[in-house]
Formats: C-alpha cells, sequence, structure tokens
C-alpha cells in the first residue's frame, strides 16, 4: 500500500517500552573538549555531525503550546514526525519526562503540506548542527543551537546522571526546558523581534543564551 511506502515508524530508540522520554540538557561552553571526554569515555559516534531544520506546527491558537505539547517535522538526513506530550510531572525524577511519539516520513515538505491541510500551521522555525554519540544505554547528542552550545542525554535517570559525571557536566546545572521554552525567555529578556531559532537570526547578535543564567 501507498501509505506503508510513504509513513513508518522511526528507529529512533526511546528511553522506555512506554515511549516516555527521560532527557536532561547542558549548556556547554566547549562542544569539542566534552566530545573528547566522550571519545575517551568509550563512546560511538551514532550518526555524524548534521544539519537540522525543525518546523513546530500548532493551530492558529497554538493550542498545543498551551497545553506545553509540541508537533515537530525535522529534517536532517531523513524527514520525521514528532509528537512530544505534556511533562509527567507525576513521575518522580530529577529528569524532564514525556510522551514522545515519532515517525519516519518520505517527503519533508509533502508532510508539511498534509499538516497545513489539515488545519496546523508553521509557527516556528529552529535550526542545529548536531552530532549524536552513543555512551553505553545513553544517547549523548552534541547540539550547535544559534544561541548557544549544549550536551543532551537521553536515557533512563540512572544512566544519564552516571553519563553526566563521566563527562564532566554539573547535576545541578542541568536544563530541562526545551530550545523552544529557552528562546521564548531569551525573546523576553532581550526583546528580540523574532521568534525563529536560526542561525541568520542571530548572526549579527551579541547575545546567547548564557545570559538567562548570569
Amino acid at each position: 500500500m501507498e501509505t506503508e511506502r510513504q509513513i513508518r515508524p522511526s528507529s529512533h530508540k526511546m528511553s522506555s517500552d512506554n515511549n516516555l522520554e527521560f532527557e536532561v540538557k547542558f549548556l556547554v561552553p566547549d562542544l569539542a573538549a566534552v566530545r573528547e571526554r566522550l571519545l575517551a569515555a568509550g563512546a560511538q559516534i551514532d550518526k555524524p555531525r548534521v544539519y537540522e531544520q525543525n518546523l513546530r506546527f500548532d493551530n492558529a491558537w497554538d493550542g498545543l503550546l498551551r497545553k506545553a505539547q509540541l508537533l515537530r517535522l525535522r529534517q536532517d538526513k531523513i524527514a520525521r514526525l514528532t509528537f512530544k506530550g505534556n511533562p509527567q510531572e507525576e513521575i518522580s525524577t530529577e529528569a524532564k519526562v514525556r510522551e514522545e511519539l515519532e515517525i519516519e516520513v518520505s517527503d519533508f515538505e509533502t508532510m508539511a503540506t498534509i499538516l497545513e491541510r489539515i488545519g496546523f500551521e508553521r509557527r516556528q522555525v529552529y535550526e542545529k548542527y548536531r552530532e549524536t554519540f552513543a555512551l553505553g544505554a545513553v544517547e549523548v547528542v552534541l547540539d550547535e543551537m544559534p544561541y548557544g552550545n549544549f550536551v543532551e542525554l537521553e536515557g533512563d535517570e540512572k544512566g544519564i546522571q552516571e553519563a553526566a559525571d563521566q563527562l564532566q557536566l554539573d547535576w545541578d546545572k542541568r536544563i530541562l526546558d526545551n530550545y523552544l521554552s529557552l528562546m521564548a525567555r531569551l525573546k523576553e529578556l532581550h526583546q528580540l523581534s523574532f521568534d525563529d531559532v536560526t542561525f541568520a537570526n542571530f548572526a549579527d547578535l551579541d547575545i546567547s543564551i548564557g545570559d538567562l543564567f548570569q
């Protein structure tokens, strides 16, 4: 069937069998140093450094955003459609936990058009360069965002705490906000006139996400 060829489950491995994602991120001044520590710890490169374009979709009144949910279409080497549910606050954890459902799609623009046809709008763009590693059972990604560099850890809570320790990341400085929430805070702080997190928007600005944590 055509549908089976066009839309199929993503190979992205979730952190648990019930599609719950456990993750934390850290703002870092030097990604190269973290990369060296990763390799020294025996981490394997899972996906080489790649450029990502992400589109956040929502309805005209931002109904998903108001519920802390996310509908995202991502293009790197492949295209993927992702839904992230509400943070699971009832689960006792020091990480961020939320439902994540993801499928791989064959055509980025066609999927975007389908979403628009059924009432969603392209509400926000964000870009990054990402390199992905496997450190035991923990996924470690090095993210170069237009406003700063981050290490993101995904796995079970014990595993990500151990990985943070191996990589000399201060657990007390972990960040649970997503990149778009950080952008909203940065926009308010500096009274920015744009919402899109693109390299072009930040090219001539002497600001970074570190301004939020001073």
